[in-house]
């Protein structure tokens, strides 16, 4: 027996103690916009007459947003330096030369 996406979103959401509210802020952090009606309605009974199921789409977004609702926004990368080619790399290198007797 496989969970469904709204399974997984309810289990996340007694799991983390969020709320209806916390939920939308979590999807906002993605620039994703739900209301309460709609989120509610994934929270619903399967055999219920407004249960909706919950797309891939909006479970991938919730999971990204709560990255970031637990960890903070992403930091800026710094510009590193852009690579010397190999070949510039393999004159820079001096030759290895083998000195001695082999067995």
């Amino acid at each position: 027996m496989a969970l469904t996406n709204n399974d997984i979103i309810k289990k996340l959401r007694v799991a983390l103690q969020l709320r209806d509210d916390d939920i939308i802020k979590i999807l906002e952090l993605v620039d994703y916009k739900i209301s309460k009606s709609e989120l509610g309605a994934f929270f619903r009974s399967s055999d219920h007459e407004k249960f909706m199921p919950l797309q891939d789409q909006i479970l991938r977004n919730f999971l990204n947003g709560l990255v970031i609702y637990k960890r903070g926004p992403m930091e800026k990368k710094t510009s590193q330096q852009p690579k010397e080619p190999a070949s510039k790399r393999a004159e820079r290198t001096p030759k290895r030369t083998y000195r001695g007797k082999r067995s």
